[in-house]
C-alpha cells in the first residue's frame, strides 16, 4: 500500500487474495483513523515509515 499499489497489484505478490488486501487494508485505515490511502500515505511519510519499494513493480 506504502508503494501506491492497488489491492490487485497487492493479490498478485505473494500474500493473500484481493479480498483478504481489502480487510487488510481497511484494518490499517482504521487503525491509522485515516479515510483513504492517501492520507494514510502521508501518515506514514511524516512519522518516516514511507520510502521506496524494493520490489520490481509489475505493469
Amino acid at each position: 500500500m506504502g508503494a501506491g499499489l492497488s489491492n490487485a497489484e497487492i493479490a498478485r505478490r505473494p500474500h493473500p487474495a484481493e479480498g483478504g488486501v481489502k480487510t487488510y487494508v481497511s484494518t490499517i485505515l482504521g487503525r491509522l483513523d485515516v479515510r483513504d490511502r492517501v492520507q494514510a500515505a502521508v501518515s506514514a511519510h511524516e512519522a518516516g515509515l514511507a520510502g521506496p519499494d524494493p520490489s520490481p513493480r509489475r505493469g
